[in-house]
């Protein structure tokens, strides 16, 4: 029985991990959950799985706790993704929380022998070279849930020695793909937030929206399969069947289809090597009609890029991007800022912020909080 510990168990990812563990109570015992202020939601997960730990990032006081939940250890802030990360009794570690955050549970995780299921971006995006070498070190190979990088990895289990040229990444395109650069620019908090495909959170959503999402993937590959990014090629694919694909020099193709749901490359990384039943239906092939394939916008998407130039300015600029990328979304799901003021933000913070150093998490931090600062103004 393999023991995990879900950080972000009340998000997307977090509850259908939690729904997998559910469908197989023989093989998973969940020994920790976080979350950031879902408390209630929390609590039912608690009565559910009965971890020995859990904890609120937004913070709890021991009167708040239900009498029929004091049998678990509960902790706040910080403390909780840490004690939860290195601390709780685990085999795995699922990163499923939003944000920069997510590099020091990473870090956390791996630093005590777990293997660590990443479904948290912006830790390869800022920390990727700590990640991975910590991780070679470790003898812990980071083991991806975001659905593309999982059907690249699902695609090299068979390589063996065989070079693959190149990666193809999927992207939906979002919700704006047809839409005229001016149209997006101009787009709405709601419009962006209507998402074709996948249900997925808002910041997750607006990243498809603008495809921030698809470069921050970019950054991730790089790091994860140890390729250039020049190598990293995007694929509009609208109907998101194909979740990715990779290239050998032979010139054979291997691609990995699935219908989205995110429980098939969440159930692969726990049950890795092997393969379990997710709930999941395979598509149906006679169905699909067709599969159409498009090449990407950068004029009307200038995030991809912004995102290569992150790359190859190396240092802390991806962190610079990601962190003013964040800052930016937030403002405009408060309604402070267009759309296409998003991309301006950006493009601005890397401007300003060049040449900054990320040889440690804390010139990493450090960075984030200076792209911050030039998105809000403060």
């Amino acid at each position: 029985m393999k023991k995990i510990a879900i950080l972000g168990s009340t998000g997307s990812i977090g509850t259908q991990a939690l729904d997998i563990c559910a469908r197989h109570p023989e093989s998973y015992r969940v020994t920790a959950l976080t979350a950031k202020s879902s408390r209630e939601k929390l609590f039912e997960q608690v009565r559910q799985f009965r971890p020995a730990m859990a904890g609120l990032l937004d913070g709890i006081s021991p009167e708040e706790i239900p009498e029929d939940l004091r049998f678990c250890r509960w902790m706040s802030g910080k403390e909780a993704l840490h004690a939860a990360a290195a601390e709780a009794e685990a085999d795995q570690v699922l990163v499923s929380i939003v944000g920069i955050a997510g590099l020091q549970s990473v870090m956390d995780a791996l630093d005590a022998g777990r293997q660590v299921l990443l479904a948290n971006k912006e830790a390869l995006v800022t920390g990727g070279h700590l990640v991975m070498e910590k991780a070679r070190e470790k003898g812990k190979p980071i083991l991806p849930v975001d659905s593309e990088h999982s059907a690249v990895f699902q695609c090299l289990q068979g390589a063996g020695p065989n070079r693959l040229t190149r990666i193809l990444l999927t992207a939906s395109g979002g919700p704006f793909r047809t839409w005229k650069k001016e149209e997006i620019r101009k787009a709405t908090r709601a419009q962006a937030l209507k998402h074709p495909n996948w249900d997925m959170g808002a910041k997750i959503t607006i990243d498809s929206a603008s495809m921030f999402n698809k470069g921050l993937e970019i950054m991730e590959a790089r790091w994860l399969f140890d390729i250039p990014e020049d190598r990293i090629q995007v694929v509009v694919h609208p109907e998101s069947i194909v979740h990715s694909a990779v290239v050998f020099e032979d010139g054979a193709v291997i691609a990995q289809l699935g219908v989205p749901d995110m429980r098939v490359p969440i159930g692969y990384a726990m049950a890795y090597p092997e393969r379990m039943s997710t709930g999941v239906e395979a598509p149906d092939l006679f169905q699909l009609g067709k599969l159409t394939f498009e090449e990407p916008d950068e004029d009307k998407f200038p995030s991809l890029r912004l995102a290569r130039e992150a790359l190859r300015a190396g240092g802390a600029a991806c962190t610079v991007l990601n962190g003013a990328n964040e800052e930016a979304v937030a403002r405009f799901l408060r309604e402070e800022i267009t759309f296409g003021e998003i991309y301006e933000h950006v493009d601005r913070a890397m401007n300003r912020l060049a040449g900054l150093p990320a040889r440690n998490i804390e010139e990493i931090f450090e960075a984030d909080r200076k792209a911050r600062e030039v998105v809000s103004g403060k």
